[in-house]
């Protein structure tokens, strides 16, 4: 069964309208490496893949997406806890990623980009030399 009224979230939201303090509209993400490239992904469920706009500048990445509101059409609205409206979040690249190179993928509500790091920022092996000999004890690759 639904409930009509949830006393705490009633209070939390009568706090947030005598405050000001408007809850802050998420977009969870989670980033991680993976071999030679940054994975990054968003959380989106309801919007539609159109609205999403991605631009990187400098070494910024911003994504900005849309989710409308439900319209009421008349209905008696009983609960109305999923955020709608425009979602932005900037998320910093370090200078060893190749922004011109990135891929983005939207599926099953989430947005999935790979980041490939620079060539010059891949881990290499060094070469080694002795001063006893002269010889090379491992070669660079």
């Amino acid at each position: 069964m639904l409930m009509r009224t949830d006393p705490f979230r009633d209070l939390d939201r009568l706090t947030q309208q005598v405050l000001g303090a408007a809850r802050p509209s998420a977009m969870p993400m989670d980033a991680y490496r993976k071999g030679n490239e940054f994975i990054v992904q968003f959380d989106l469920p309801g919007v539609d893949a159109e609205s999403i706009d991605l631009t990187v500048e400098q070494n910024v990445l911003t994504v900005r997406a849309e989710r409308p509101g439900v319209a009421s059409d008349g209905a008696a609205v009983i609960v109305n806890e999923r955020p709608a409206g425009t979602f932005t979040r900037q998320v910093f690249l370090g200078d060893t990623l190749d922004t011109e190179h990135i891929s983005a993928d939207y599926r099953a509500g989430v947005l999935t980009l790979t980041i490939p790091v620079h060539e010059a920022a891949k881990p290499r092996r060094l070469a080694i030399t002795t001063s006893d000999s002269g010889k090379q004890l491992a070669a660079a690759s």
